[in-house]
């Protein structure tokens, strides 16, 4: 349904809620200069809601769930870029977004492998039972022993995974953490591991 101002209904209503999602996050990055520009703030505003409660999360899904077009995209990330209200990395074949300032390298590293479905299974498995094997994984994840092989060669590289001794999640609480915050981001079994979590964290004495 179009307004009579010619502007999508479904799409105003989905450009308002994520920017409301942000305004009232404590994760939100939002600066004066970014709502002070406008005419184009409503879709800069929910891009930077919806970074805040999506980090990691790669131009085309952006695009899409924030139903924009490229060219409008590309524009409004690129503005917000040049405001410090997010920033962008390279991550193989994908650019992907965060809040400004808001993550190291690897946390950005780990949001990355996280946004994707192989691995970040792997990762929950292994959070919730660190003694998982390969096969364990595959057979959770329903994938193949290779498939498992092979992410789990990239996570290592990455610096996400250790692999000296069976299968062991490098910096766990801080991957359990990224996990956990933005749980309703990353689908049903990470919401069910983030309910818990406070038994997987282990504290040195």
């Amino acid at each position: 349904m179009t307004g009579s101002d010619g502007v999508d209904e479904e799409k105003r209503a989905t450009l308002r809620r994520f920017a409301a999602v942000g305004a009232v996050s404590p994760l939100a990055t939002f600066s004066e200069s970014a709502e002070a520009d406008t005419g184009e703030s409503d879709a800069r505003d929910a891009i930077a809601g919806y970074l805040s409660t999506t980090p990691g999360a790669h131009f085309s899904k952006i695009r899409d769930d924030l139903q924009l077009g490229t060219g409008e995209t590309q524009h409004h990330l690129r503005r917000l870029e040049e405001l410090e209200v997010v920033e962008s990395y390279s991550d193989g074949d994908y650019k992907r977004f965060v809040p400004a300032t808001r993550f190291d390298e690897f946390e950005k590293n780990a949001l990355g492998y996280l946004r994707r479905s192989t691995p970040r299974g792997m990762l929950v498995e292994l959070l919730s039972n660190p003694e998982a094997t390969a096969s364990d994984l595959a057979d959770a994840l329903e994938v193949s022993p290779p498939t498992v092989s092979k992410y789990a060669g990239e996570l290592e590289e990455a610096g996400l995974l250790s692999r000296e001794d069976g299968y062991a999640v490098e910096r766990p609480e801080t991957v359990l953490l990224l996990l956990v915050r933005y749980a309703d981001s990353f689908g049903e079994r990470t919401v069910a591991l983030a309910q818990e979590a406070g038994g997987l964290i282990r504290y040195d004495a």
